[in-house]
C-alpha cells in the first residue's frame, strides 16, 4: 500500500510539472487557432515560425543575450570567487552575503534599480542595457556554483606548478581550472537558462524595437498568442531536453569505457 502511494505521489508531481508542456505541444500542432478546438493535425505553424521575421529577431536576440551574458558572467563570477577564496572569513562572508543579494531580491526591484542605473547614466536603452542586466544578476548564480569547487581544491597543486617553473597564467589554465571546470559549467549553464528564462529584469532594461521571446509573448498577450509561439516553444523545450539527456549520458558513456579499459 506504501509503495503504491508513492508511485502515485510521484505520478502526480510528473503530471503537474509536465502536463502543461504535452498541451502546449498539442496545440502546436492543431490546425485551428482555437485553444478549445481540435481542428486536425498540421505542421503549418512551424513553417510559419521559421517565415516570421519578428519572432525569428526576437529569439536570435534572447539566445544571443543569454549566451553572451552568461559567458560574461562566468569570467567575472569565476574571478571573483577566487578572489573572495583568498579573503579573510570574515570579508569574505560579508562578500558572499552581498552577491547573495540578487538572488533573494525581487526581480522587478532589480529591474526598477536599473531602469533608473541606466536612466542616471544618460545610457540608450535597447541590445546592450539588457546584456548588462543580464550579466548583473547572472554573476551571483555562477559565484553560487564555482565557490564550493575552488574550496574542495587543493592549493597544494598550484603552488607545486609554480615550484616547478610555471607562469601563473599557465598554472591556473592547467591547474585550477581543470579542478573547478565542473562548477563552472554549472554556473554557465544557470546563467544561460536565468537569462533565457527571464522577462520582469528585460521588461525595465529594454528599449524600443528590441525584443526577446519572454517580451514579445507579454506583446501578444493583449491580442492573443500566435500559434507560431507554441511551435517556437516546443521547439525550445526539445532542444533544452536533448541537451539535459546529451548531458547525463555522456558522463556514464566515458565511466564504461574507463572500466572497459
Amino acid at each position: 500500500m506504501k509503495n503504491v502511494l508513492k508511485s502515485i505521489y510521484t505520478g502526480l508531481i510528473f503530471i503537474f510539472l509536465y502536463a502543461p508542456m504535452v498541451v502546449l505541444i498539442i496545440l502546436s500542432f492543431n490546425k485551428s487557432k482555437s485553444r478549445a478546438k481540435w481542428g486536425g493535425f498540421t505542421i503549418q505553424w512551424y513553417v510559419k515560425l521559421f517565415h516570421n521575421s519578428v519572432v525569428m529577431q526576437a529569439l536570435i536576440n534572447t539566445l544571443l543575450i543569454a549566451f553572451l551574458s552568461a559567458l560574461i558572467a562566468c569570467i567575472i563570477g569565476t574571478i571573483a570567487a577566487l578572489a573572495m577564496n583568498k579573503m579573510g572569513m570574515f570579508a569574505r562572508s560579508a562578500m558572499l552575503g552581498v552577491t547573495n543579494i540578487p538572488m533573494l531580491n525581487a526581480d522587478i526591484v532589480t529591474g526598477i534599480s536599473l531602469m533608473l542605473l541606466f536612466l542616471f547614466f544618460r545610457f540608450k536603452f535597447g541590445f546592450m542595457t539588457i546584456l548588462l542586466s543580464h550579466i548583473t544578476f547572472n554573476i551571483s548564480y555562477v559565484i553560487l556554483s564555482v565557490m564550493p569547487r575552488i574550496k574542495k581544491m587543493n592549493p597544494s597543486n598550484y603552488e607545486a606548478a609554480l615550484d616547478l617553473g610555471a607562469t601563473p597564467v599557465y598554472a591556473f589554465f592547467k591547474v585550477i581550472l581543470p579542478d573547478i571546470w565542473p562548477g563552472v559549467l554549472s554556473g554557465f549553464l544557470m546563467a544561460f537558462t536565468m537569462s533565457l528564462d527571464d522577462f520582469i529584469i528585460t521588461h525595465f532594461s529594454k528599449g524600443p524595437g528590441v525584443d526577446t521571446i519572454s517580451t514579445k509573448v507579454y506583446a501578444q498577450l493583449k491580442k492573443g498568442i500566435d500559434p507560431e509561439m507554441y511551435a517556437l516553444s516546443t521547439l525550445i523545450f526539445i532542444s533544452v531536453l536533448a541537451l539535459l539527456l546529451l548531458i547525463n549520458t555522456l558522463p556514464a558513456g566515458g565511466k564504461k569505457k574507463e572500466k572497459a579499459k
